[in-house]
C-alpha cells in the first residue's frame, strides 16, 4: 500500500525529533523519497511551526520560553496538543471544536487523528500523534463496548505524555482509572428527560436506544439507574435501535415494537437514542397512524439535529462543546506543569474525573406547554 503524505510527515518528524537536527538530503534518504519531496515536506512542517528550517537543515523547535522574561507568553503559548476522536463529525465535532477553542485562546495548537471507530487503530494514530509533535494528547479511543476497551485500553496507561480521556469511562480501579478524564455524565440527562416526562402526565417512559457504542450503553446504564431512582419499574424491555440505512429490518422491528406499545396503551412516552434514529421513527410511525405528540410524547438523546424535525423533538443535550475545552484547559495545565520540577510529590495536582451535567431542551415532540418549552 502507498504510504500517504501524512504517514510520511510522521515519520520524518519522528526522525527529526530523534536526532534533534538533520540535513534535508539526509531525511530524503532515510524516507527513500526524492530530494523534491523531502523539501516540500520540510516547508509544509515548517510553516505549521512543527519543525525549524535554516541554510539546508531542520531541526526539532524549542518552545519553552524561559519563564517571567519581558516576552513572557500565555500560559499555553506554544504547546502542541493531539486528539484522537473516534469521529468527526455529528456529536465529536462539537467536542472537537470546543477542545481547538480552548487551545486557540491559550496559544497552543491542536492536532487531530480519527479512528473512524477502529479501536485497533487507535495506539498507531496516537503515535502518529506524537511523531507530529504532539506532547500531550485528549483521547476518546474508537472503543464500541466494553470488550474494546479491555482489549485495546491498556496502551493508553503506557503513553510518555499527559492524556486526557475524552467522553469515556475506564473499569474502577483499572489503570486507566488514573487517567485525567472529562466525559458528560449521560445518567444525569437521562434522569432528566425520565422526570420532564413524568412531569406531563405520562407513565414511566420507554427506552429506544442503540447498543453499538459507549455513549448508548451508557444511556442504557442511565435508564437502568434513573428507574430505580424514581422507584419505577419499566413498561417492556429496551427496544433495540439500529441504524435505518445499514439495517432497514432491524429499525423496521423497533418500530414495529414501540408502535405495539403505544397501539396497546402500555406507553403514552418514549427516549429514545439518537437524534437520527429518533427523527426517521417519528416518520415512519406517522405511516403507521402514531403522532407525534398527539399519540407518543417523544425526547430525543444528543441534540445534534433533534431541532430541525418536522416536528422539533424535545432533546438531551451533552455539553459535547464543553467536553472539549475542559479537557484541552486540563491537559494545558498538565503540560505548563511539568515545566517546574515540583519539590515534593505531595505539590503535584491530584487527577481529575470531571462530569459535566446534560441540559433537557424542550421543543414541541413531548407535548409540554408553550410555558414549559425552556432549555
Amino acid at each position: 500500500m502507498r504510504e500517504s503524505a501524512a504517514e510520511r510527515h510522521d515519520r520524518l518528524l519522528t526522525l527529526v525529533r530523534e536526532s534533534g537536527a538533520a540535513r534535508v538530503a539526509e531525511l530524503a534518504a532515510r524516507l527513500g523519497v526524492s530530494p523534491v519531496t523531502a523539501r516540500r515536506d520540510v516547508e509544509a512542517l515548517a510553516s505549521k511551526g512543527l519543525l525549524d528550517r535554516m541554510h539546508g537543515q531542520v531541526s526539532w523547535p524549542e518552545r519553552h520560553a524561559a519563564p517571567g522574561g519581558a516576552g513572557a507568553r500565555r500560559p499555553g503559548e506554544g504547546l502542541v496538543l493531539g486528539l484522537l476522536a473516534p469521529s468527526a463529525t455529528y456529536y465529536f465535532a462539537e467536542v472537537i471544536r470546543g477542545a481547538h477553542e480552548a487551545a486557540a485562546k491559550a496559544g497552543a495548537r491542536l492536532i487531530l487523528r480519527i479512528s473512524d471507530y477502529r479501536p485497533e487503530e487507535d495506539r498507531a494514530r496516537a503515535e502518529g500523534l506524537l511523531a507530529a509533535g504532539a506532547e500531550g494528547v485528549l483521547v476518546a479511543p474508537g472503543w464500541r463496548g466494553p470488550e474494546d476497551r479491555s482489549v485495546y485500553g491498556n496502551w493508553l496507561a503506557e503513553l510518555p505524555v499527559p492524556a486526557v480521556l475524552l467522553e469515556r469511562r475506564a473499569d474502577p480501579g483499572s489503570r486507566l482509572d488514573a487517567l485525567d478524564r472529562v466525559v458528560s455524565d449521560h445518567g444525569h440527562g437521562v434522569l432528566l428527560a425520565l422526570r420532564h416526562l413524568l412531569g406531563l402526565g405520562h407513565g414511566t417512559p420507554l427506552l429506544v436506544a442503540r447498543g453499538d457504542s459507549p455513549t448508548a450503553l451508557a444511556v442504557r446504564a442511565g435508564y437502568t439507574e434513573a428507574l430505580a431512582t424514581l422507584g419505577l419499574t419499566a413498561p417492556g424491555p429496551v427496544i433495540d435501535s439500529v441504524p435505518a440505512d445499514q439495517d432497514p429490518a432491524g429499525f423496521e422491528r423497533a418500530v414495529r415494537a414501540l408502535y405495539e406499545a403505544v397501539s396497546s396503551g402500555r406507553v403514552s412516552a418514549a427516549l429514545v437514542h439518537n437524534d437520527v434514529d429518533a427523527i426517521e421513527i417519528v416518520q415512519r410511525l406517522a405511516d403507521l397512524g402514531v403522532k407525534v405528540p398527539e399519540d407518543l410524547a417523544l425526547i430525543a438523546y444528543d441534540d445534534e439535529v433533534a431541532a430541525l424535525a418536522d416536528t422539533p423533538l424535545t432533546a438531551v443535550a451533552p455539553p459535547k462543546r464543553q467536553v472539549g475545552r475542559h479537557a484541552a484547559e486540563l491537559l494545558m495545565e498538565r503540560l505548563t506543569e511539568g515545566r517546574g520540577a515540583p519539590e515534593s510529590p505531595d505539590e503535584e495536582s491530584a487527577r481529575r474525573h470531571l462530569s459535566l451535567l446534560p441540559r433537557l431542551r424542550v421543543r414541541s415532540s413531548c407535548g409540554a406547554t408553550p410555558e414549559a418549552r425552556t432549555s
